[in-house]
């Protein structure tokens, strides 16, 4: 119990330091992108996931999908700008959603081979 709080705090404290740094920076990404980046680091500079944090994402990865109601139906409240935009609005989905699933595919090729499942 004390671990899964332990790694809910440090999401936390990565949000919060990726806001902040946005705040103070000017930055025009959000302040949790920043954060999960900074998350990022930290666990590459680390080398493997803290139990705490791996038992406080673990139930919000399951739950992923409902994350991304809240920005659909932001979507939905904008229908008549949509409506207006449509063509860059399609074009940025198709190119987000190509560009998605290519750097899904060569991640996957490259911890496939790094850890020996894959072909060499």
């Amino acid at each position: 119990m004390i671990r899964t709080l332990a790694g809910a705090l440090a999401l936390v404290l990565f949000l919060l330091l990726g806001e902040a740094i946005v705040r103070w920076s000017g930055l025009p990404v959000p302040g949790s992108l920043v954060g999960m980046v900074l998350l990022l680091a930290a666990l590459i500079a680390w080398g493997r996931t803290p139990p705490g944090l791996q038992a406080a994402s673990t139930p919000l990865l399951r739950h992923l999908m409902l994350f991304f109601i809240p920005a659909v139906a932001g979507v939905m409240t904008q229908f008549a700008l949509v409506a207006d935009e449509w063509l860059p609005f399609l074009a940025a989905c198709a190119l987000g959603a190509a560009l998605t699933l290519a750097v899904t595919a060569l991640a996957l090729r490259w911890s496939l081979r790094r850890f020996g499942q894959g072909p060499q």
